[in-house]
């Protein structure tokens, strides 16, 4: 009995640790004008299994939605995706240029020096959904991340 018990205890451990590690580095927000009513959030997303991002969402904002700036044709474009491939080990950095996150329908200003909760989606492999609360600061407007990312 003690070995089933212990071989269950050990399983499940096993199972719980396998699902998606999800680890968020360099985290900032653009700060707003009062009357600004979208800005962005970049960051370093990193998963130790296969897993997504979902989505994301901010009690800053009417909505968060994933973005990506691709080329189409000679044009720059902007378009809402509905999940970014998080590979195992391998960080997605979410930047100007890429793919980011766009806080829409602002509630208020978001100013330089204050920090904002984003909680992200994230889906493993096996369809299960994990919550990741990120405190995220608030960096100037004239901000850019760092040179590589």
């Amino acid at each position: 009995m003690k070995r089933q018990l212990f071989a269950l205890l050990v399983s499940s451990v096993l199972s719980a640790s396998s699902f998606a590690q999800v680890s968020v580095s360099e985290p900032w927000i653009r700060a707003t004008v009062p009357a600004q009513k979208v800005t962005g959030a970049f960051m370093r997303v990193q998963s130790a299994a296969p897993a997504r991002l979902l989505g994301v969402q901010s009690e800053v904002a009417g909505r968060a939605e994933l973005h990506e700036m691709a080329m189409d044709g000679q044009t720059m474009r902007m378009r809402r995706v509905e999940s970014i491939e998080l590979p195992a080990g391998k960080p997605v950095n979410l930047a100007s240029g890429g793919y980011h996150i766009m806080l829409m329908d602002l509630k208020r200003q978001v100013k330089e020096g204050e920090n904002v909760e984003l909680t992200l989606q994230v889906q493993d492999a096996a369809g299960k959904r994990q919550d990741v609360k990120v405190n995220v600061p608030v960096k100037p407007l004239t901000h850019s991340a760092h040179a590589g990312h």
